[in-house]
Parts: C-alpha cells; sequence; structure tokens
C-alpha cells in the first residue's frame, strides 16, 4: 500500500506525464480533433435511415386504383419520382445508370383484380448493387401498400409491429451510444501504448530507473493520463449525443461512466502492456492498431454479435469493447441500472485483473 508520504511524489509524476502529453499544439489537436470529425462523421455518414429514395414508376394498369396507390407514394416524404417509363423496356437502362434506387410496375389488370377482392399485383424492381438500401426502401414500400390494402378492403393486418426505444428506428440512436466507448478506445490504446516507448526513442527511460519511484508508481502514473484522456473524450461525446444528435437518455450518467472507467482500466492494462512489451513506438503503434481493428469488429457495433459465426462469438468474449457497448446501449436507451449491467461485466473486470499485472510485469522487467 502507498503510503500518504508518497503522494507528493505521484502527483509530480503525473504533472510530467500531463505535461509531456500536452505540451506540443499538435499533441493537443490529436487529442481533440478527431474524436469531433469521427463523431459527426459516424453520426451523419453512417446511417441507414432514408431521407430520399429516387424511384421510377411503369404504371400498366392506368387506372383509378394504381393512380391512388401512386398518389400514396408520391406523397410520402421519402420517395421522389425521377422517372415516368411506358412499358418495362426502358426498366434496364433506367437501373443501369442508377437514377433510380427502384422501380415499381402496376401490373395491368391492378384495378380489375382489386375489384374481384383479389390483390393485385406490383412488382419491385431492386438495384443489386445497393442492396441494404434498397431493401429497406421495399420495406416502406410494403408499408404504403398495406396501408392502401386496409383503405380498400377495410381488413386489418394480421401482424402489427411496434418498436420499443427507438419508435421512430433512427440509426443514431443505435451507433452514438456506441461510440463513447469506441472512439475514447481508439486514443487511449495509444497513448499508452506509446507512453513507455517513447521514453526510450526519447532516451529518458534511464532517468526513470535513478529516480526514487517503485515500478507500481510509474506505472500508475502511465495509467492516469490515459484513462484522463479517455473520460474527456467520453464526456464530449456524450454532450454532442445529448445536445446535438438529441438522443434521449433514459439511464443514469453515473451509471454510464461507472462501466466507462471498468472499460478504460481493461483497455489501459492492454495498452501498458503493448508499450512495456514493445521496444520501438514503431512497434508499439503497430501492435496496437492490430489489436483496434478487430476489436472493433467483433464489438457489434455495426452487426450483432448474435449473427457471426460460431467461432467468432467465442472470440468476442476477448473483446472488452464488445461489454462496454452492450452495457452503455442498455443503460442510454433503456434506462437500466448499474446493477442490471453488472453480471455482464465480469470479462472486463478479468481483463484488467490479467492485463495490468502483465505490464506490470513487463515494465519490472523492462526495469
Amino acid at each position: 500500500m502507498m503510503g500518504y508520504k508518497r503522494w507528493p511524489y505521484l502527483m509530480a509524476l503525473i504533472r510530467k506525464e500531463i505535461l509531456a502529453t500536452l505540451k506540443e499544439k499538435s499533441s493537443r489537436a490529436i487529442l481533440l480533433g478527431p474524436i469531433i470529425i469521427y463523431t459527426v462523421l459516424f453520426g451523419y455518414i453512417a446511417t441507414f435511415n432514408l431521407d430520399r429514395v429516387p424511384y421510377a414508376l411503369c404504371d400498366l394498369s392506368h387506372s383509378a386504383a394504381s393512380s391512388e396507390f401512386i398518389r400514396a407514394i408520391d406523397q410520402n416524404q421519402i420517395f421522389h419520382r425521377v422517372e415516368t417509363l411506358q412499358n418495362t423496356a426502358q426498366i434496364d437502362r433506367t437501373v443501369e445508370k442508377g437514377d433510380a434506387l427502384l422501380v415499381v410496375v402496376i401490373e395491368p389488370q391492378f384495378a380489375q383484380k382489386l375489384k374481384e377482392g383479389k390483390a393485385g399485383q406490383v412488382q419491385v424492381i431492386v438495384d443489386g448493387r445497393n442492396s441494404s438500401t434498397a431493401q429497406l426502401a421495399v420495406g416502406y414500400l410494403g408499408t404504403i401498400a398495406q396501408a392502401m390494402n386496409v383503405k380498400l378492403s377495410g381488413v386489418e393486418p394480421a401482424i402489427t409491429t411496434r418498436v420499443l426505444y427507438n419508435a421512430n428506428s433512427i440509426t443514431q440512436w443505435f451507433i452514438m451510444p456506441g461510440l463513447i466507448v469506441m472512439l475514447s478506445m481508439m486514443q487511449v490504446i495509444v497513448l499508452s501504448a506509446l507512453s513507455v516507448a517513447k521514453e526510450r526513442e526519447q532516451e529518458t527511460f534511464e532517468q526513470l530507473l535513478v529516480t526514487p519511484y517503485t515500478t507500481g508508481e510509474l506505472l500508475l502514473s502511465k495509467m492516469i493520463v490515459p484513462m484522463v484522456v479517455g473520460l474527456f473524450q467520453c464526456s464530449l461525446i456524450f454532450m454532442v449525443d445529448v445536445w446535438w444528435f438529441e438522443i434521449p437518455l433514459a439511464g443514469s450518467i453515473l451509471a454510464i461512466f461507472t462501466v466507462v472507467i471498468l472499460f478504460m482500466l481493461a483497455v489501459v492494462g492492454l495498452g501498458l502492456t503493448i508499450s512495456a512489451y514493445s521496444r520501438t513506438m514503431q512497434q508499439a503503434l503497430l501492435l496496437g492498431f492490430v489489436c483496434l481493428m478487430p476489436m472493433i469488429l467483433l464489438s457489434g457495433l455495426f452487426s450483432p454479435v448474435a449473427n457471426m459465426p460460431d467461432v467468432l462469438q467465442w472470440l468476442t468474449y476477448l473483446d472488452p469493447l464488445r461489454f462496454a457497448l452492450a452495457a452503455v446501449r442498455r443503460i442510454y436507451l433503456t434506462g437500466v441500472s448499474f446493477w442490471d449491467v453488472a453480471p455482464s461485466l465480469w470479462p472486463l473486470v478479468l481483463m484488467a485483473s490479467i492485463l495490468l499485472p502483465s505490464a506490470y510485469h513487463f515494465f519490472k522487467k523492462r526495469l
């Protein structure tokens, strides 16, 4: 246990680490600039929300019923008709040019079948080069067709859908809370991975050897600065989520940052292990980025872990981002307490318990 008389020495060491991190303008810009840029890019570009769907129409029915159906599509704010085709021979050219994401073809017997109590056929031709967005657009068209069917037949649909926690299915509500932990993780790993390797290359590491500091104190000082930077960046992203993108916070801020701190301990342990093991900054950076990409892909930020192959699902247990991401999303969007997500955080505690002693071991070995 560190005696209280050692605290002034530790604070001086922490001050030295802060000055070393923030002494250059370029370093300060790197800590703030990328976070703002990435947050804006993810918030506005990494989205599956459909604001404008260009479509072409081929109405072979030319009836009052088909006109009513077309009117329902055109009055929807999402769909924008870019071309009206006279026959089906024009479809391939329209799709090939990329002018329309999909083509709506109404069959000649559309009105007649509706009069006979049958279902009128509407064919939707999709541009497979942009299949994910096109399929979402087809889903919107299906909703319009279902509403038309109810209006014409008076029969309510057998299946109704109710979306919880994100009624309008806004992509930002799914992605942005996850960025609170994901984006800050990148800087924390890089800073902690470079901490010891940078000292070696700048030839200041030998000076640490003659100071009266213990290995634990040196390691603690190199833990605190990346964690403080990470918490600052988490707070910045959190404020952007709440006040810029206006994603309603259902849970507790304290619960979110408790999860973040546990996550930071595991991530800093990984970064310091890399740093203490590496001989050069180049080697530390390479190992850091080699770890980052699999952690992001396996975290479930963009695709559910349950959809991954079984082998990859097992690998996700080595990824602290997976568990922090799921916990922050639950707290932020559904309003659960920290104690509700605590049982799922045992991998974070286990990783921190393994990685921090590993960093201490490699650090002491290098000393």
